[in-house]
């Protein structure tokens, strides 16, 4: 076991855990720290640095949770084997979560909301979820002081002033480094992949490689515009890379932060592995980034795009889950053989994201009001998940297992039924619960594996609505 030296700077910005694990990483990507070393206890650690003991664990959570780290039993933390190029020099991926003051702006006294909609919606809605005070604010300094760029053309690749704050935002928050002129706006991430789509055919590729079980409608996308899908299975350190195939120019479509539907993490050494795959075949890794902001252990795990250093990720990103469902704006960042292509043929689409939602949005960033918001909801659906956990424990018996993945909008849930997936939903729709199957056909007889969106429950609702689930189910 080798001591871990250690500067901890108390006076620095950066926590002293965020600081620790930097270090820590840094020496198992430098080779300092050799795959199978066991690392010191957390008490002794944090004697010999002088730190409090949840300092330590914080940092050496984290880096169990990103795969550089093993945890065992009644023994301790061991380094896990990581190839991947030395950068030490680089930036610490890891970003500092804990609430801090808004960002000077715009000035908005806190009111309570009033109005009502008339209709009733098809599933739950929970007001408490975003600030709509705030939105309407910066909606009406848009109209006062922009007339005259909402009367102008709509930039087909995404008004400039958003996807500069998506720049600045992704640097600070996922730790991607992303040029405004690489970023390309669009309304949902299925209609961004439908244009990735026709890019990726320019370089003479006509296989996917999907995630299985993954997200269907992207999957559609593809099988709809006559590529080649390819399925690949998902296990839980995620795709299983080694089952891509080889010698042949392909694309895949992953979720390595947080895989829909199973919640799965690709530990560090996947991640490199997978990347090494893609530079060997020529090949293009998208990266659907979807909600990993909403983390509830430790911070949000660093993006694949992080570590690319070959130029064969394609990032795609959404504020549907951290803002509200209506916002059908969703950006992707092109690598930039894929950038140069995108704006030698930009002129050929049209911008379909409202302008003036853009402006808006660019706005709500700019006044730190979308990094306040993340922190809310983050609190707001841990407490929802915890709840609802509870619940399913309570309720649930024989027939109901929920899978706590501590992260996202939903949940997974095995149920044991011999009704088919598309009964219990309809059975979920009437109590206005959002529920959707994993598989499009049932993979085991008498158990169903369905998704369970709990983010727009009111958390007050969530007890009732899981007892009378179960009830109508059993």
């Amino acid at each position: 076991m080798k001591p871990i030296y250690a500067d901890l700077k108390h006076n620095s910005d950066a926590p002293l855990y965020v600081q620790l694990y930097d270090i820590i990483r840094s020496g198992i990507l430098g080779g300092d720290m050799r795959a199978g070393e066991r690392l010191p206890s957390l008490r002794s650690l944090s004697a010999q640095l002088d730190v409090s003991i949840t300092t330590c664990a914080r940092a050496y959570d984290q880096l169990y949770l990103e795969g550089y780290l093993d945890a065992r039993p009644n023994s301790g933390y061991y380094v896990r084997k990581v190839t991947g190029p030395d950068r030490t020099g680089e930036k610490t991926p890891l970003r500092e979560t804990a609430d801090n003051p808004d960002t000077p702006g715009i000035h908005i006294k806190e009111t309570e909301s009033t109005g009502t909609v008339s209709g009733d919606p098809a599933y739950r809605c929970d007001p408490e979820s975003f600030d709509f005070s705030k939105w309407r604010k910066c909606f009406t300094w848009v109209m006062n002081n922009s007339p005259e760029v909402l009367l102008s053309p709509q930039d087909p690749q995404g008004e400039y002033d958003l996807r500069k704050e998506i720049s600045g935002y992704l640097y600070t928050a996922r730790g991607v480094t992303a040029s405004p002129e690489d970023i390309v706006i669009g309304a949902g991430v299925q209609q961004l992949t439908s244009r990735l789509a026709k890019m990726l055919r320019e370089f003479s590729i006509d296989i996917i490689n999907v995630e299985d079980p993954g997200y269907r409608p992207v999957r559609h996308i593809f099988r709809d515009m006559d590529f080649t899908l390819n399925k690949i299975p998902v296990g839980t350190d995620g795709l299983e890379i080694e089952k891509l195939p080889e010698n042949i120019e392909t694309a895949v479509y992953v979720s390595p932060s947080n895989q829909f539907p199973t919640g799965s993490v690709m530990p560090a050494d996947r991640r490199y592995q997978l990347l090494e795959w893609a530079r060997r075949n020529s090949s293009v890794i998208i990266e659907d980034d979807y909600d990993s902001e909403l983390r509830y252990f430790g911070n949000p795990v660093p993006a694949l795009k992080n570590i690319d250093s070959t130029g064969c990720v394609v990032y795609l990103g959404s504020f549907s889950s951290t803002l509200f469902p209506a916002i059908r704006i969703s950006y992707m960042v092109l690598p930039e053989r894929l950038s140069i292509l995108f704006r030698g043929i930009r002129n050929e689409y049209d911008q379909t994201c409202s302008k003036i939602e853009q402006l808006v949005l660019a706005e709500f960033m700019k006044n730190g009001f979308y990094q306040a918001g993340i922190r809310k909801i983050r609190k707001l659906y841990a407490g929802k998940l915890d709840k609802l956990i509870e619940a399913f424990t309570r309720y649930g018996g024989d027939i109901v297992h929920a899978e706590n993945t501590k992260s996202g909008i939903s949940i997974r849930l095995e149920v044991m039924s011999a009704c088919s997936p598309s009964e219990l939903c309809e059975e979920a729709e009437k109590l206005r619960l959002h529920i959707v199957p994993v598989h499009e056909k049932t993979r085991t007889p008498g158990k169903a594996e369905l998704i369970l969106y709990y983010d727009q429950i009111p958390l007050n609702e969530i007890n009732e609505a899981v007892r009378g689930l179960c009830s109508a189910w059993a």
